[in-house]
């Protein structure tokens, strides 16, 4: 278990509640294509602006009782799970690793995968903010904060090259983010042409190339295996106690989004132990 120094865990449990708050306005904005900037934040219900004193990350929401001041509307339980959600990343990696780069590119890939399970799980769209904008933010993490995995330098010396480590930690994050990516886009599509219905949305590619560029190859067929898991047996079961057929749409980028946190909580080492003793 981490060990947890208040004074180093406070700061990111307060940054992680702020950004969480952001957060939401991004989950509820972008699938819509509107602005997460301006204009300043309103009650759906009566459109009435949203004062400061009402926007205290998870405080304001109990303070409330979890509806709008003006309209008592209620107020989505998404907005306090995010924050807080948030918030424990942060503290956690903050808790492992410390004051470090490496925090700092765990805390930004949370804030990409919590940002995506909620907007897949309420809008079934994945906005490219997140996962294309977060690709290249993984990218370049890559370049100061090495990636867990040695797939990429293992092929790389058997070819005849030896790259230095930080040139092989963002190979690891080029190949992590192509390979398991292109390998799904390729099922996916023929999927389509012999079902004649999509299998896999681009969005999910997409957040693939995102997961795979911040974990490497074998962070991201953990993911991968695990989300598939995950959808197939919950998948199965939602369908059998709804009684919906099985044309109905499941949000997969949500497994993905919740695997690949347990994958970078927990690194893949022990995956893939498990999967060596099958």
């Amino acid at each position: 278990m981490p060990d947890f120094v208040f004074a180093e865990q406070l700061p990111a449990i307060v940054l992680g509640l702020l950004l969480g708050s952001f957060l939401n306005v991004c989950i509820y904005r972008w699938p819509n294509d509107l602005s997460v900037v301006t204009p300043r934040s309103c009650c759906p219900g009566c459109e009435r602006q949203i004062a400061a004193r009402d926007n205290i990350p998870v405080l304001s929401f109990l303070l409330l009782a979890g509806k709008c001041r003006h309209c008592r509307a209620p107020i989505s339980w998404r907005y306090p799970v995010v924050e807080l959600l948030t918030a424990l990343c942060f503290a956690w990696f903050t808790a492992v690793h410390g004051l470090t780069l490496v925090t700092a590119a765990n805390c930004v890939f949370a804030f990409l995968l919590i940002g995506l399970v909620f907007s897949d799980l309420e809008t079934l769209l994945l906005p490219d903010e997140l996962t294309l904008g977060g690709a290249v933010v993984g990218m370049v993490f890559s370049l100061v904060v090495p990636v867990n995995d040695s797939s990429f330098l293992l092929a790389a010396n058997l070819a005849g090259f030896h790259p230095s480590a930080r040139w092989a930690s963002c190979g690891e994050a080029l190949f992590g983010a192509t390979a398991p990516a292109g390998i799904m886009w390729l099922v996916g599509y023929l999927f389509e042409k012999i079902r004649h219905k999509e299998g896999l949305g681009f969005g999910d590619v997409k957040m693939m190339v995102m997961i795979g560029a911040f974990l490497g190859v074998l962070g991201m067929l953990q993911t991968l295996i695990l989300a598939s898991m995950a959808a197939t047996v919950i998948g199965l079961a939602w369908l059998k106690l709804s009684g919906k057929d099985s044309d109905t749409y499941h949000p997969f980028g949500a497994y993905l989004g919740a695997a690949a946190l347990i994958s970078a909580i927990t690194g893949p080492n022990w995956f893939w132990k498990l999967m060596g003793g099958v």
